[in-house]
């Protein structure tokens, strides 16, 4: 018999923002439970695309950038028969957007000589005009997907 399923935690929309998706994003910059530095982390993020785009609504850029690095389709391995397959599957929406603030975050978080807003900042820019770290992460993903569509027929 099949277990219960989890009951998903409801998140509440960000204060400032009034949007789930910069509770998600600050949710994901948290570490070891420090949610008033994460949130400064991400108020400063919004002004800095705010003084170095010169646009009255950051947020916009902010939905373009996860929309621009958020993975159709993604490859799963599957054993079969002895051997293990990289099979592509389709992505689902939560699972897109999570990808889509996990690899923005961590191409942030692999430059080096500024404060992570800067850097969040910097990559939020980029992604937003297809271009940046976290672009060519989906761009690879891809690739990977492409590359082994032949083996599309062994998807769950």
């Amino acid at each position: 018999m099949r277990r219960k399923l989890k009951a998903k935690p409801i998140i509440v929309p960000d204060l400032v923002y009034s949007s789930v998706k910069v509770s998600k994003f600050t949710n994901y910059i948290m570490e070891k439970g420090k949610k008033t530095i994460a949130r400064k982390i991400v108020n400063n993020m919004f002004d800095e695309i705010k003084t170095k785009t010169k646009t009255a609504n950051p947020l916009e850029i902010f939905e373009l950038a996860l929309s621009n690095t958020a993975p159709n389709v993604e490859v799963r391995s599957k054993r079969v028969g002895g051997a293990n397959y990289q099979v592509p599957v389709e992505v689902r929406p939560e699972r897109r957007a999570a990808l889509s603030m996990k690899w923005i975050i961590d191409a942030a978080r692999s430059k080096k000589g500024a404060p992570i807003h800067k850097k969040l900042a910097d990559e939020m820019i980029a992604a937003s005009k297809n271009e940046g770290e976290a672009v060519r992460k989906r761009e690879n993903t891809l690739k990977m997907a492409e590359a082994n569509k032949a083996f599309a027929h062994f998807a769950w």
